[in-house]
């Protein structure tokens, strides 16, 4: 990356977090009719959740500086918003839990902060305002050092993500590797042709969502009347080591074996492991391999056959 592009993405950055700091009001000092800081907001809304914390505990989730958070926690209890007891495993620590006043003081404060972002929302239709939530996750998903542990949900593709499939995938390969247009016509043609046949019982595409996003994808698709082939198959670079690709793989044999097949294929090319290695895990033989020009490379494809 060029010194002046890096530059260009740093701009880009810091000018959206001008936008939103505007947006939602975060350069106010206090929130609207009310004594408590945005950041007493943030350490209330956290104990609200039900589950008594450390002050340690408190400070990691919400990135506050110990000196600050503990005079807060004692002006809060001097108001009789909190209350402290001893914790169970470990005598020099302090479990902080909201007092019955602190719940009751906190609830208005969370419904006036739910009713300023209803009156945001309802300035977009229902379709923008998923947009505006996906970007939101996929920032969040970004930029957390923490990798997302939430159940990952394997379903049906809605109207639109099949294209957004030929989208995403082209897109990473150009970047990461080059690959030129005739990856994205190869890509286009085996999403139109899965749609037009549109047969549910010989084909099948999953899409793997996590939390709302989208993290993967994998189409079964008929070769023959005994053989099928994987398709599509794409874990998103952040939600991978997660289990995401055994389980789209794993729903292809299942769904293959009860549609009748005798084999399922699935063609990658040797510089890339992770799908070797969900291949290999999954029972799948390596039936042959060829150097191959593909997408404006020279490529080594491999061949992978699983017996139903």
């Amino acid at each position: 990356m060029t010194d002046s592009e890096a530059l260009r993405r740093a701009q880009a950055v810091r000018h959206f977090n001008r936008f939103y700091t505007r947006r939602i009001g975060a350069l106010h000092e206090h929130l609207a009719k009310s004594e408590f800081s945005l950041t007493e907001v943030r350490v209330l809304h956290e104990l609200s959740r039900g589950r008594a914390q450390t002050a340690s505990v408190l400070g990691r989730a919400l990135g506050l500086d110990s000196g600050y958070l503990s005079r807060l926690l004692t002006s809060f209890e001097r108001r009789n918003l909190i209350s402290r007891r001893p914790s169970d495993t470990d005598a020099r620590q302090s479990l902080i839990a909201l007092t019955e006043h602190g719940h009751a003081t906190y609830a208005p404060l969370d419904a006036a902060a739910v009713q300023e972002v209803l009156g945001l929302l309802d300035q977009l239709n229902a379709l923008s305002q998923e947009h505006l939530i996906a970007a939101m996750k996929r920032i969040e998903r970004l930029l957390d050092e923490r990798p997302t542990q939430a159940r990952v949900l394997l379903r049906l593709p809605r109207s639109g993500e099949c294209g957004w499939l030929v989208h995403r995938q082209a897109q990473w390969f150009a970047a990461q590797h080059g690959w030129d247009q005739t990856f994205e016509g190869l890509l286009a043609r085996i999403v139109a042709d899965y749609a037009q046949r549109n047969d549910p019982l010989r084909e099948r595409c999953w899409i793997a969502e996590q939390d709302g996003v989208v993290v993967g994808s994998v189409c079964v698709v008929g070769v023959s009347t005994t053989v099928a082939g994987v398709r599509l198959l794409w874990v998103e670079p952040d939600a991978r080591r997660l289990g995401v690709g055994t389980d789209l793989l794993g729903e292809c044999v299942r769904f293959a074996r009860r549609a009748g097949y005798t084999k399922l294929t699935l063609t990658t090319a040797s510089m890339f492991v992770e799908p070797r290695r969900l291949c290999e895990r999954a029972g799948f033989r390596l039936a042959g391999a060829a150097a191959e020009r593909r997408f404006g490379h020279e490529l080594t494809i491999e061949r992978w056959e699983l017996e139903l």
